[in-house]
């Protein structure tokens, strides 16, 4: 795993990516050397009239699109037939785009047939370099051989999650514990850690060992570190590969003297004054489309258009949350419900406002007022934070920080209904407290907008 932007990413997808990004970009030279005819002319193109800058915006749209649509996701990786599918949507997405773009901004175009030639050496060169890495990701022989060392509640979760994300690049061929494991194809196995290892040839040992006193071969593991085997702490391991805290595992001294849990003053300050910038300028922008709403909440049901709910923020403290009223207007003096599919609370005009996220927009004034930053665990209300403060252990852990309009658990865990969802969001709220930075920020927002304008998650 590599670790950007303080999230983590599997080192073989980050490989895929930069991998890609130079086949596209031969593609295209290629396209230029066809077009031009001769060496010299394609390298007076390239080197003298912005070819390469040229060739930077294609490949940035191939990019972009291959990331919306969901081309470096682990389902879709794993997937031969769906990545073919969504590659044949890049291409034409790219192609209508690139079109759109050289008519509005006709000096960045590629000259002559290149852009058709381009899109039709991608076509072939991606799709066939796609299947190769598909071979090597799935083959045995480029994984590298782990045992899973620990029969602690958060041993099957992890051996289940690295089994079905081949691009981690490992391959669990044991587990060292009382009973068999669930997850196929792992054999249990017992005897001193280090005849294992050497047996097996592994080149990893994860430890999910719950209560270690006594029982953890340290003396074993040291000497297998010592020759070069490399010995990781399960619970950080699946905190890289999953995103999310493991909540199985979690201890209080864990969360008091782990690195983390300490927004900086300096990131503070970047976090207020970023929200009061891109707030106000988000408000001048959207304050067309939100008087639009307004007036068309008011046709379609009587009651305000502001709808006002409090709800828990940092530390605790109640405020006030403003958004676009999408249900019949009293519907929030009944006992509190979350929104399902097909609520016949909402009205006509709240579903459309739900599933665009229009009715969020209102909570710019939240953000100004400082209530509420952009990113940040979701708030909800009291009713719903109490209960499950009362059933999740750490859950109030979550209050450490100021609420945002999105998240890492909106990103990733979409919409919460059940108590079981709300155990699952913490645990990635709690990765987000631990790993909070500006660069993470940035990352979730884009996120978010891939999120929005796909449409996903609304209810």
């Amino acid at each position: 795993m590599i670790r950007l932007f303080n999230a983590y990413f599997p080192t073989r997808t980050l490989l895929l990516t930069v991998t890609e990004v130079i086949l596209v970009t031969l593609g295209f030279v290629l396209a230029v050397e066809f077009w031009a005819g001769t060496a010299s002319d394609a390298s007076i193109y390239l080197l003298y009239e912005n070819g390469l800058g040229r060739i930077g915006l294609v490949v940035a749209v191939f990019l972009i699109l291959m990331y919306y649509f969901d081309l470096y996701d682990s389902f879709v990786l794993a997937n031969r037939r769906e990545v073919i599918t969504r590659l044949v949507g890049v291409l034409g997405c790219a192609f209508v785009a690139l079109a759109v773009l050289y008519y509005v901004f006709p000096e960045v175009s590629l000259g002559g047939s290149t852009l058709w030639v381009g899109v039709g050496i991608v076509g072939v060169a991606v799709p066939a370099w796609r299947r190769l890495f598909f071979v090597l990701n799935r083959s045995a022989r480029f994984s590298e051989r782990a045992i899973v060392y620990g029969d602690g509640p958060l041993a099957e979760p992890l051996m289940a999650e690295i089994a079905h994300r081949s691009e981690l690049g490992i391959r669990v061929v044991g587990f060292v514990g009382q009973q068999a494991p669930t997850v196929p194809g792992i054999p249990l196995c017992n005897g001193n850690i280090e005849e294992l290892v050497l047996e097996r040839n592994v080149q990893r040992v994860l430890v999910t060992m719950g209560d270690r006193r006594g029982k953890l071969q340290v003396e074993a593991l040291l000497n297998l570190k010592a020759r070069g085997v490399y010995i990781q702490d399960g619970p950080e391991y699946y905190e890289s590969v999953t995103g999310k805290i493991p909540l199985e595992s979690l201890r209080l001294s864990w969360l008091l003297f782990s690195p983390g849990f300490h927004v900086r003053t300096a990131l503070r300050i970047y976090k207020r004054l970023f929200s009061i910038a891109l707030g106000s300028v988000a408000i001048l922008l959207t304050s067309p489309l939100m008087l639009l709403a307004a007036i068309a909440i008011r046709l379609d049901s009587p009651g305000p258009a502001i709808f006002r709910q409090k709800r828990v923020g940092e530390h605790g403290r109640l405020f006030t949350v403003y958004k676009f009223r999408s249900m019949y207007d009293g519907s929030d003096k009944k006992k509190w419900k979350p929104a399902e599919h097909g609520d016949a609370r909402v009205t006509a005009v709240g579903k459309w406002l739900r599933r665009t996220r229009i009715d969020e927009l209102p909570q710019l004034f939240n953000i100004v007022k400082g209530d509420m930053a952009f990113v940040g665990p979701r708030p909800f209300v009291p009713e719903q934070e109490e209960e499950c403060a009362q059933k999740i252990p750490f859950y109030k852990e979550r209050w450490l920080v100021k609420p945002g309009a999105t998240g890492w658990a909106q990103i990733n865990r979409g919409y919460n209904a059940t108590l079981e969802d709300n155990r699952e969001k913490l645990a990635y709220d709690l990765f987000y407290i631990k790993n909070v930075s500006f660069g993470l920020d940035l990352y979730i927002m884009f996120a978010t907008v891939k999120i929005l304008l796909l449409g996903r998650g609304g209810r």
